[in-house]
């Protein structure tokens, strides 16, 4: 997946950034055709709009845009004879707005991707949470809010709660509350919940569709899969948007963070999304088509040659051979890693199971939940990340807020201190070591002293379990996530007493250059080529390497295709990433001579400036 957020789309002729962020194409008067009499147009688009690529690819088709209720709420103080009315009106939207979720969640199509249901029962229980089931109900009997607006103000109080959140998926959380409350004042309004306008006339063309928005959500998209949509583009969302997933799994492109593209696109505009640049083109020329369409070409014959990659061992060609693994978030990820052709789990994010639901986990659906994991990837290593949660990701109704989440009380610190918690999660990840390898990370290591008090907790479960006559592997690894810098500068002594290590590198960038990337006002001095986070990762690998030690690269940096070389160079042969990006690093590996690499890469690894990737 493509991260760029400010991709620079040349096709002919310089262009202009306006006042307004959009980017128009500057023609000279006079320019030269360069294709010749037979093509006079320009190599031009009417609009082009640059956000974030959320997902891999290109598409042609013209515009549906959706409506959003939520842009047009009215606002009015409702008389005290008309209270308890009022109170009812809003109760009874919820309460169809949750039934409608259940409904689809439970009528999924057989084709449906699989996130979506659990998508679906996400917003059906937001909408049974007492923040936005009842607090709307008291603005409207103390503030005498009509029921749009009482709804949209206690959404935007819990939308800004998520939304200041450290965690980068909780951050999107803040979107699934904007759905919910779409959806209920769309009951509220007595329109149909999913406002398709143009999809009738765009239907009935040639051309597919392409669903414009101001964002999307889960039960939006079960309602889509009828028409024949080929893209995404909204205004909102991130990585780790619902769109955003739900498009990778469906293989559609999209790009999302586009700020104003509803307002922009018309129904029935022929656009383009551009999934490898995060550009949309509003009602290009036909040259720009014509380039557009051989682009699609090229692209689906090379993600045809990307296939058969998969059963192909990833040897460089100095005959080095690299570990691929893929990264999951539930359970039924590992059906796609294993069509990837993963060659296990690098990480569990076990988290998720304990997320967006108001009781925790217990031992018995944890065991469930990694148990089918490691059954799926039929003896390949299994790596489950104990739970990485705390201070601003609070569980259980807990109110903690630190003053820094990032530094705060957070992963193996959080289940350090709530030894029960922790215990729950070790017995269950044990259990699950008897239907095949598995593998325990602990997260936001920085002592030793965290290290001996996981190692003592992990023996504890497992003599409890034993003594139960629980059958468990022999063995179980245990590992440590490298994203705190003191741990990467002092990486010795924890590669003595731990069986392996991963590098978390996107926390390690974060933590090494002081740089929150949720910020947009520091965002672009987030850089993974700062010399000392190389060197920290540097460090790691060779001491690794000295003791014996697996080091894999389970962040960003690893499903990253621009940075393969360059983490060969440094010494990395095991990788860990979304199964959507194995295929494409393995391709560049069976293309690397890694000798070489780490000649050059050693070479200028101690300068003042960033490397260039490229050069390798």
């Amino acid at each position: 997946m493509t991260t760029r957020q400010s991709a620079s789309l040349v096709l002919g002729g310089e262009t202009e950034q306006s006042s307004r962020g959009l980017l128009r194409p500057k023609v000279p008067p006079d320019a030269d055709d360069t294709a010749g009499a037979r093509d006079p147009e320009p190599l031009t688009a009417m609009l082009s709009l640059h956000g974030l690529a959320a997902s891999r690819g290109y598409a042609i088709g013209r515009a549906v845009v959706l409506g959003a209720a939520a842009l047009e709420v009215s606002h009015y103080r409702v008389a005290d004879d008309d209270i308890d009315a009022e109170c009812q009106r809003l109760t009874h939207a919820i309460t169809v707005a949750r039934e409608e979720f259940a409904r689809l969640a439970d009528n999924l199509p057989a084709d449906a991707p699989r996130e979506i249901q659990g998508l679906l029962h996400v917003h059906a229980m937001l909408l049974a949470d007492p923040m936005l089931a009842q607090e709307p109900l008291t603005l409207i009997r103390e503030r005498h809010y009509n029921a749009e607006w009482a709804l949209t103000a206690q959404g935007q109080l819990v939308g800004e709660q998520f939304a200041a959140m450290e965690d980068e998926y909780l951050r999107e959380r803040a979107t699934d509350v904007q759905q919910v409350i779409e959806r209920v004042l769309q009951v509220l309004s007595g329109r149909s919940p999913l406002m398709l306008a143009g999809a009738g006339q765009a239907s009935l063309d040639s051309e597919p569709l392409v669903v414009v928005a101001h964002d999307i959500s889960p039960a939006d998209m079960v309602k889509l899969r009828g028409a024949r949509f080929a893209a995404f583009a909204t205004d909102l969302g991130g990585a780790t948007s619902h769109t955003a997933i739900v498009a990778r799994s469906l293989g559609v492109p999209a790009v999302v963070a586009l700020g104003h593209v509803r307002t922009l696109a018309r129904d029935g505009d022929q656009l383009i999304i551009d999934g490898e640049a995060g550009v949309v083109l509003v009602n290009p020329s036909p040259k720009v088509l014509r380039d557009y369409r051989d682009r699609q070409t090229a692209y689906a014959a090379e993600r045809a040659d990307l296939a058969r990659l998969k059963d192909t061992p990833a040897i460089t060609l100095d005959g080095i051979r690299v570990g691929l693994q893929a990264n999951i978030e539930w359970p039924d990820e590992a059906a796609a890693a294993l069509a990837a052709g993963a060659e296990g789990i690098g990480l569990f994010r076990s988290e998720f199971l304990f997320m967006n639901r108001r009781d925790l986990p217990g031992e018995e659906e944890q065991y469930q939940a990694y148990a089918a994991v490691v059954k799926a990837m039929a003896g390949r290593p299994v790596t489950i990340r104990t739970l990485d949660i705390g201070a601003d990701k609070a569980l259980d109704d807990e109110a903690t807020v630190a003053t820094n989440p990032a530094l705060g009380e957070r992963a193996i610190r959080y289940c350090l201190a709530r030894p029960e918690l922790f215990a729950t999660q070790l017995r269950a990840i044990l259990r699950a070591s008897a239907h095949g390898p598995v593998r325990i990370l602990l997260p936001m290591v920085a002592h030793m002293h965290e290290v001996r008090a996981s190692l003592h907790a992990i023996a504890a479960a497992r003599e409890s379990l034993e003594q139960n006559g629980v059958v468990l592997a022999p063995h179980v690894e245990v590992g440590a996530m490298v994203e705190i810098p003191a741990i990467a500068i002092a990486i010795e002594p924890f590669a003595e007493s731990l069986d392996f290590l991963s590098i978390g590198t996107n926390d390690l960038i974060q933590y090494t250059l002081a740089i929150d990337r949720a910020d947009p006002d520091v965002a672009s001095l987030y850089d993974p080529l700062h010399p000392a986070v190389l060197r920290l990762i540097a460090n790691t690998i060779n001491v690794g390497a000295r003791y014996g030690r697996s080091v894999s690269v389970c962040g960003e940096m690893a499903g990253d295709v621009s940075l393969t070389r360059l983490l060969l160079g440094l010494g990395l042969t095991q990788f860990s990433m979304h199964s959507q990006q194995l295929l494409d690093v393995k391709r560049e590996i069976l293309e690397a001579h890694t000798n070489a690499l780490r000649t050059k890469v050693a070479a200028v690894l101690n300068r003042a400036e960033p490397i260039d990737p490229s050069s390798l």
